[in-house]
Parts: structure tokens; sequence; C-alpha cells
């Protein structure tokens, strides 16, 4: 076969696609019946696929994907996308976001859609993907080297700190540059209305 086609959604995948497309075009009647459409699962965003058969159908379907662009469209190892792709974060969000881009371009009715793909959806995510990963896991998968970054971004002295900083922030008044883009307000101060711009007691 000279070009393999591109791997379709399994059914659960293929069915969260049909709610998403009744929401944007169905009747009143249909969109009702999905309930709170925040709700929906989004294939090209994982963590709202929160069903656990649905998760395990996006990850196979987004590993064939893997498997289909390595072949297909990847010639030099340095574009290859690793096989430890599910331990990065940053490559599980691009790649939903990719395949669904190419399952979508895919059904259009032109080419144009599928020429935007190959000309800077899929160059782009690789493109990122060099950048972030380098040669990290070139020969297997390598530990995050921003581990012990994150962990002190995440620790409780860092949290608490910026949990102060924006606590204060939210209670500082606006300067004189911020207070001309906002309009007058009254506040209660010892049971008084006071405008806040004249300072007249009202």
């Amino acid at each position: 076969m000279l070009a393999r086609p591109f791997p379709p959604p399994g059914r659960l995948v293929e069915h969260a696609y049909w709610e998403l497309s009744i929401a944007a075009n169905g009747t009143p009647e249909q969109i009702k019946a999905l309930g709170d459409l925040r709700r929906l699962p989004k294939p090209w965003d994982p963590p709202t696929c929160t069903h656990p058969d649905l998760r395990l159908e996006i990850w196979v379907w987004l590993d064939d994907v893997v498997t289909w662009i390595n072949h297909e469209h990847i010639w030099d190892t340095d574009g290859y996308i690793p096989s430890c792709w599910p331990e990065h974060p940053h490559l599980v969000h691009d790649l939903a976001v990719l395949a669904d881009q190419r399952r979508r371009a895919g059904m259009a009715n032109t080419s144009d859609a599928l020429e935007d793909w190959h000309r800077y959806a899929l160059p782009a995510f690789l493109d990122r993907m060099r950048q972030r990963l380098k040669s990290h896991c070139e020969n297997g998968h390598q530990s995050w080297p921003s581990t012990g970054r994150h962990a002190r971004h995440s620790g409780d002295p860092h949290r608490s700190r910026r949990a102060r900083a924006f606590k204060d922030d939210a209670q500082v008044p606006p300067g004189p540059a911020q207070a001309a883009h906002l309009p007058p307000r009254l506040s209660v101060v010892d049971g008084n209305l006071i405008d806040n711009e004249s300072g007249e007691l009202l």
C-alpha cells in the first residue's frame, strides 16, 4: 500500500464527536437533550473525557495516530515521535489536537483543510516537539529534566508566597492610571455611601 489511511477513532470517540456535532448544528430539542454542553467530552482535550472506557479509547486512537504519523510523514529520525509520548503531557495535549484536526480535514469536501494540516499543523507540532524534547528520549525515555524545579514551584513555601502576592494585589486600590479607566463607584464606609472619585459623602 503506497499510502495508509488515517486511523479512525473508536466507537465511543465517534459518539463523542456525534454529540459535539449535535451541540453545534442540532435542533433546539436535540441540543437540550444533550444536557449541559460544557460537560460534553471533547476528544481534542483528553482531560474532558472522564469516562474510563472513552479515555482508554482516546489513548488507543492517539497511539494509532502516532504510529501512522511516524510511518507516513516522518523520514528522518529527528522528527520521530518517541514511543514514550504518553509520558510527556505536552505531547499528549498537542497530539490530541493534531489528531482531531487531521480527522476533520479528512472529512472535508475539499483539500484545503488537509493542505493546511500538512503545511501548518503537522510541521508546527514537530517543531514544538523537537524544541521541547531536544534529544532527551532518543535512546529510551528520560525522566523530566524540570522535576526538581517543578517540585520547588509546587512546594508550599513558593505556593504560599504566590498566594500572598495574589491576595495583596487584589486588595491594592488602583493607581491613578488604572482609576482613569474605571467608572466612578460608590463604597459603603461606616454606613455612609462615599463617591470614590470625589470623596463626597452621599
